[in-house]
């Protein structure tokens, strides 16, 4: 088991072995548990996007290759298209 210590501010360090072992990274956001007196439980809170924000990257993550401007999707949409 390993420990850390509050400091003056109300902040704890998680152990390096815990992070890289869980994947944790800065920003993460944690819930704490009160289980009795002199127990917590440390839940890692799942990140959910809302909003416009949550579409940024999507696009990355199904398509392979090299990223691309929007100009170039939308020559790529326009392709073949007829413009009266």
């Amino acid at each position: 088991m390993t420990e850390s210590t509050l400091t003056e501010r109300g902040q704890i360090s998680v152990p390096a072995t815990l992070r890289k072992t869980m994947g944790l990274r800065p920003g993460q956001r944690f819930k704490w548990e009160r289980i009795s007196d002199r127990e917590f439980r440390v839940i890692v809170a799942l990140e959910a996007p809302i909003g416009p924000r949550a579409m940024l990257g999507y696009a990355r993550k199904i398509r392979k290759g090299p990223s691309r401007r929007s100009n170039d999707w939308m020559r790529e949409l326009r392709a073949g298209e007829i413009i009266p």
